[in-house]
């Protein structure tokens, strides 16, 4: 019998935690990509350029963490931060952000939705987002 799909914290779980990377900025997006492939346990899922198509990519391609661009164009991160907490709350929720914790709305932190600077985003830091936030 195979032993069931595990999402626990543990990065070396059964399947890989699959990451949706949403952000207007193709060279995040590239950045996120190379780090989500260089961290072990981890896979991407898909990317989207706005708000609008990240809430569909969610939809379509039921991630298990989500980063999402705090400023955008359209429907900004915070509202489908606020939208995904509502209708997937199962999906973990990383705002990332090039700018500091005190310039980005205090909305963000309401719902105890991480943010982490874009300049930090790293192997070690994507592990330990999911150690603490990861289901």
């Amino acid at each position: 019998m195979t032993p069931p799909t595990t999402l626990g914290p543990d990065p070396s779980a059964t399947r890989a935690i699959r990451v949706l990377a949403v952000d207007d900025q193709a060279v995040f997006r590239r950045a996120a990509r190379d780090v989500i492939a260089a961290t072990p346990g981890f896979e991407l899922a898909g990317e989207a350029s706005c708000g609008d198509e990240g809430l569909a990519a969610v939809e379509r391609l039921a991630p298990d963490l989500v980063l999402l661009d705090v400023r955008m164009p359209g429907i900004d991160g915070i509202e489908v931060a606020r939208r995904l907490a509502a209708t997937h709350p199962e999906v973990v929720v990383i705002l990332i952000s090039i700018e500091e914790r005190i310039d980005v709305p205090s909305a963000a932190a309401l719902k105890g939705i991480p943010l982490v600077r874009k300049q930090e985003f790293c192997p070690r830091l994507l592990r330990r987002l999911w150690a603490e936030y990861g289901r």
